[in-house]
């Protein structure tokens, strides 16, 4: 994936409406704007449709064979879900996230993936899926699919947070995952920005199976503290602090 040069927000190009079509047969007439906003997230998400990007009407409901109206209210699932943005007269583009945004996200993260390490004693919940998580990471990096390995990134932090054994908290995190990826799709370099991390994942991962789970939870702060400065040095340099 490459990022947009500051001031120029990227354009969809005919391949992302494509990928759209692809998925048309997942419409069917019940909970159809539900369904048009699953898949335009998708698009988002997967970095068919970068943030700053206009999101066609015509084209959307063209790719899906659906109704503007229909298409609309898919859109304001994802306004609230923070994916999109509507600009008067403009139309609907997908969100950049600030600088704010970021830390936010970040905030969230080390509270409650933090908690869950340092509470890993006391639930006792298996670290089979972080594992697993992980070996696939390492065939993507292998492959050289840095995109892959950025996917898999997001998954063993979710899985991290799946250590809380709280159904609300995984709830509650859903949106934090998301618009984590919108700012990976901001500023990254997939390689340059992975590949760091994924060994720093494992050591993480190799100190909570030997039962040091605070040494874990602190390994896993700085990490996150270091990912941030990353993050929002990359945002200063493309001229997003704001």
């Amino acid at each position: 994936m490459t990022s947009a040069s500051a001031g120029t927000p990227p354009g969809a190009t005919a391949g992302s409406y494509a990928a759209l079509a692809a998925r048309r047969d997942r419409l069917d007439r019940a909970s159809r704007s539900a369904q048009v906003a699953d898949i335009v997230r998708d698009g988002i998400l997967d970095g068919s449709f970068l943030p700053g990007t206009r999101l066609s009407e015509p084209d959307i409901c063209a790719a899906l064979q659906v109704s503007r109206n229909t298409l609309r209210e898919a859109f304001r699932t994802l306004i609230e879900e923070r994916l999109v943005v509507h600009e008067l007269n403009r139309g609907v583009f997908v969100r950049v996230p600030t600088a704010e945004d970021v830390a936010e996200v970040y905030k969230c993260r080390r509270i409650v993936e933090c908690a869950a390490l340092r509470d890993h004693p006391r639930t006792g919940a298996d670290l089979g899926p972080l594992r697993a998580i992980l070996d696939r990471a390492d065939r993507c990096a292998a492959q050289g699919d840095w995109t892959g390995v950025g996917t898999a990134d997001v998954e063993f932090h979710r899985a991290v947070t799946a250590l809380n054994d709280s159904r609300l908290l995984d709830a509650l995190m859903s949106n934090v995952w998301n618009e984590l990826r919108l700012i990976f799709h901001v500023v990254s370099d997939p390689n340059t920005f992975h590949e760091p991390y994924l060994r720093r994942n494992h050591e993480v991962c190799d100190t909570l199976e030997r039962g040091e789970a605070a040494a874990a939870a602190d390994m896993l702060a700085d990490y996150l503290g270091d990912a941030q400065a990353q993050i929002l040095a990359a945002y200063a340099a493309l001229g997003r602090e704001g």
